[in-house]
């Protein structure tokens, strides 16, 4: 009889591990099909009237630190069963808050990336899209000052963004 339990228990344990490989747990409401393994991010190119040197470097790695934290995927130079690829296309400060002496009070950053992605897993989830986000800052600064603070958090608002676009249809 004892012999009877533990053979029902094993076997019990063996299905269940079996039911758990093949399901993908997510403990951050994303979801990425089993069948995709690999991830290629392109470099994205600032493409944007203002340029700033460090922006391209920048988001690139933010995107890809962000799906290396996130996700199970790994990320290959190139033929990943997914790829982003795009630029960013706009890339602007402009004055928001007007006072009454002809100046402002505030300016705004703004960035925003067209992003193209490719499933070389299901075709017909294939999409491209712009991903827009800014930050205001004084306009007693010059934006060469808050660069610094403001690009590394853009760039990870907008990884974010993408991020859960790729990941919330599936």
């Amino acid at each position: 009889m004892n012999k009877r339990r533990i053979t029902y228990s094993l076997v019990c344990v063996a299905f269940l591990l079996s039911i758990a490989a093949t399901c993908k747990v997510s403990f951050n409401g994303a979801q990425i099909p089993v069948d995709v393994k690999t991830l290629t991010i392109n470099y994205f190119p600032n493409q944007a009237t203002l340029v700033s040197p460090s922006l391209s470097q920048t988001f690139t790695e933010s995107l890809k630190d962000k799906f290396l934290r996130e996700s199970s995927l790994t990320l290959t130079e190139q033929g990943g069963d997914w790829e982003l690829s795009g630029a960013i296309v706009k890339y602007e400060s402009t004055p928001i808050a007007p006072t009454g002496q002809e100046t402002t009070a505030l300016n705004r950053l703004s960035i925003t990336v067209k992003v193209d992605f490719t499933s070389r897993k299901s075709e017909d989830a294939d999409w491209s899209q712009n991903f827009m986000r800014y930050e205001d800052y004084e306009s007693a600064k010059t934006l060469s000052q808050v660069e610094g603070d403001l690009l590394p958090k853009l760039s990870e608002q907008l990884a974010d963004d993408i991020y859960q676009k790729l990941t919330q249809n599936w």
